[in-house]
C-alpha cells in the first residue's frame, strides 16, 4: 500500500468519525418524545448534513498537518463531491421530515411565524446557491475574485444558520449535544478564520517580488520570483503554490500554480501559465518590481528519486509545468534514474519548452516523446490521442514498481489514466494533479 493510500484511508476513518459524531452523541441518550421513525430519521440527516458542511472548512483549507501527503487535488475533488452530499442532505432533511408529519408545513408559512419561516427558506436556497455557484461559476459569469467572496460568506452563513436552526429546534441539542454541536461548527469557524486572516497576516512578513516576465511558447507566460529579503521556500519538485501579486496577501486575487523551477534554486521561484483565464490572461502585464506573497508549498504529486524504476511523465499542454520543476531539479541534482516524458500539445509550435526538453534529455535518462493533433506534414512522431496502443507502443513494460505522474487538460488525464489501467498499472501508482478552478 503506498504511503499516499494510506494516509487517505486514515484521514477518511477521521472524516467519517467526526461526520458522525454528532449522531452518535445523540443517540446515546435520546429524548423521552417519540415522534416515529421517519421524523427522526429525518432529524439525523440534518444533523449529518450540518457535519459535512461543516467539515468542508477542514477539507479545503488547505492544512499542512491534514493534506499534506493527500494532494490538494485530490482533496478538492473529495470537497466538491462531498458538497453536493451536503446539498442531497439539506434537501433530504425537511423532505423525510414532512412527509412524515405533513402538519409541520405550516412551519414554512410565513403568516405563522415570519422569521423561522424565512430561516428555513434561506438556508435551503443559500445551499442551492452555494453548490450552483460553485459547479457553473463560469456560467454564472462570476470572476473567480468574486465567486470566491460569495462562497465563503455562503459558506458561513449555511454553517451558522444550521447550528441557529437545530439550537432553536432543541429536540436532540438540549444540554451536552448542542453543546458538541456548536463547538464542531466554532472549530470550522475558527478554520476559516486562520485560512482567511491569519495566514495572509504571517505571509505579509515573507514578500517576494517579481523580477522578470517571460513571454514563452504556446500562449504562456513564465513569473520569476526572488524573495524580499533572506527568507526561502524549501519545496519538493512537483509542487505547487498559491501566489497573490499586490501590496497586500489580503486579497480574494489568489491562485494555484505549479512551480516550474528547480527545488535546488531556492533564490528563484518561477511559474508558466498560458493565458486561459481571466487572472492568466493579465499575466503579461506583471511589471517587475510588483510585489507577490507566496503561499506553500502543498501537493504530493512527488516522483521518488530513489526508484530504480524510474518514472513515467505524461503532460499536456501547460501542464508540463510541474514535469519541468521535475526534471530541472533531477538535472540539478545528476539524478539518474530513467525517466519518459510523453508530452500532448495540438500543434507543434504549441509545444511549450520543446528546446529545453531536448537539452534536458542529454542531461538526464530521459526519452522525450512528442504527441501532436495536428503535426506537420514532415512529422515522423506520434500524432493523436494519448492511448492504450500508444502507450503499449512506447513505454517499457511495467515492472510493478515504476511510477507515473500525469498533468493537463481533463480529457487527456481520463484517457491516460484509463490506458494505463488496462495495460495492468495499479490505481495506487497513478498521480494525477488536477486544477480547474483558476
Amino acid at each position: 500500500m503506498s504511503r499516499v493510500t494510506r494516509r487517505a484511508l486514515q484521514w477518511g476513518a477521521v472524516y467519517l468519525g467526526l461526520a458522525l459524531l454528532p449522531m452518535a452523541v445523540v443517540l446515546a441518550r435520546p429524548p423521552d418524545e417519540a415522534r416515529g421513525l421517519g421524523v427522526e430519521f429525518g432529524a439525523m440527516l440534518g444533523l449529518l448534513a450540518l457535519a459535512v458542511m461543516a467539515l468542508q472548512a477542514l477539507v479545503s483549507g488547505r492544512h499542512r498537518w491534514f493534506g499534506a501527503t493527500l494532494g490538494f487535488d485530490n482533496l478538492l475533488q473529495f470537497h466538491r463531491r462531498m458538497g453536493l452530499v451536503a446539498l442531497l442532505l439539506v434537501v433530504a432533511h425537511p423532505s423525510v421530515m414532512l412527509v412524515s408529519r405533513p402538519a409541520w408545513l405550516d412551519y414554512l408559512d410565513p403568516r405563522e411565524e415570519t422569521l423561522r419561516a424565512l430561516t428555513l427558506m434561506g438556508l435551503l436556497l443559500a445551499t442551492l446557491l452555494l453548490v450552483a455557484t460553485s459547479l457553473w461559476r463560469l456560467a454564472c459569469g462570476l470572476s473567480y475574485e468574486r465567486w470566491r467572496a460569495l462562497h465563503g460568506v455562503l459558506a458561513v452563513a449555511v454553517v451558522g444558520g444550521g447550528l441557529g436552526h437545530a439550537l432553536m429546534v432543541g429536540h436532540y441539542t438540549a444540554g451536552g449535544a448542542g453543546l458538541l454541536l456548536a463547538l464542531l461548527i466554532v472549530m470550522s469557524l475558527l478554520l476559516v478564520a486562520e485560512t482567511r486572516l491569519l495566514r495572509p497576516w504571517r505571509l505579509r512578513r515573507r514578500p517576494w517580488q517579481v523580477v522578470e516576465t517571460l513571454p514563452v511558447r504556446g500562449e504562456a507566460t513564465t513569473l520569476v520570483l526572488a524573495p524580499v529579503g533572506r527568507h526561502r521556500l524549501a519545496f519538493a519538485p512537483g509542487q505547487f503554490i498559491w501566489i497573490t501579486l499586490g501590496d497586500t496577501p489580503f486579497q480574494l486575487q489568489q491562485h494555484p500554480f505549479s512551480i516550474a523551477s528547480s527545488a535546488e534554486r531556492p533564490e528563484r521561484l518561477a511559474f508558466t501559465a498560458k493565458q486561459m483565464g481571466d487572472f492568466t490572461a493579465t499575466l503579461p502585464e506583471v511589471a517587475v518590481g510588483t510585489w507577490a506573497f507566496v503561499e506553500g508549498p502543498f501537493g504530493a504529486f512527488l516522483p521518488d528519486a530513489r526508484n530504480p524504476s524510474g518514472a513515467v511523465l505524461i503532460a499536456g499542454g501547460i501542464g508540463v509545468t510541474p514535469m519541468m520543476s521535475i526534471l530541472r531539479t533531477f538535472a540539478d541534482r545528476s539524478e539518474r534514474l530513467p525517466l519518459w516524458l510523453i508530452y500532448a500539445n495540438p500543434t507543434w509550435e504549441e509545444a511549450t519548452f520543446r528546446e529545453e526538453l531536448e537539452a534536458l534529455a542529454e542531461r538526464l535518462r530521459l526519452e522525450v516523446i512528442h504527441v501532436l493533433d495536428e503535426p506537420p506534414e514532415e512529422w515522423q512522431g506520434e500524432r493523436g490521442l494519448v492511448d492504450r496502443d500508444l502507450l503499449a507502443r512506447r513505454l517499457p513494460a511495467d515492472d510493478g514498481r515504476r511510477d507515473y505522474f500525469i498533468c493537463g487538460p481533463g480529457p487527456l488525464m481520463d484517457a491516460a489514466e484509463g490506458a494505463l489501467i488496462e495495460l495492468g498499472i495499479a490505481p495506487t501508482r497513478l498521480y494525477s494533479d488536477r486544477f480547474d478552478i483558476v
